[in-house]
């Protein structure tokens, strides 16, 4: 298997983050505009993070009804990194095993779901680095809605 690139930046990045105009895709198909609601399934550590970091996700246009399943791993992960996090604060790095101390698990966790978190928040502009690149409207805080906002 050959080696992969960077994955493709949404198109809605590409436009904050004020890319050329002839590397955006002006015929990429636009969600329908709707409510992005979390669903029902949503851990209350999950709802929390959605709670904080949806509605300015929404507000730049960066989350849409069609993101709501790979939005759901972001706030699931790092729901379970903060939980996993209380584990580790509150016991200790090596804990007892059948043949001796062993790597607190939760350690395994709480990387486990750094590692997804930074890779599903990364599309969704949540990493330092993405966050850095970021270009918005500071005055009305968004990108453009529907179709105009692939027009700049």
């Amino acid at each position: 298997m050959g080696a992969r690139g960077a994955k493709p930046k949404p198109t809605a990045l590409k436009v904050l983050h004020g890319d050329r105009s002839d590397r955006i895709n002006h015929e990429e198909p636009l969600p329908p505009e709707g409510e992005v609601t979390p669903p029902e399934e949503l851990s209350d550590d999950a709802r929390a993070v959605w709670n904080r970091l949806a509605p300015s996700l929404i507000a730049v246009g960066v989350l849409t009804p069609w993101d709501t399943d790979a939005f759901v791993i972001v706030c699931e992960s790092l729901a379970r990194y903060k939980q996993a996090t209380k584990l580790v604060n509150g016991s200790a790095l090596l804990v007892q095993g059948p043949t001796g101390f062993v790597k607190n698990p939760a350690l395994t966790v709480q990387r486990e779901a750094e590692t997804t978190f930074a890779q599903y928040g990364a599309r969704f502009g949540l990493t330092p680095s993405d966050r850095t690149q970021l270009k918005v409207d500071v005055a009305s805080g968004r990108s453009g809605a529907g179709a105009e906002r692939l027009l700049s």
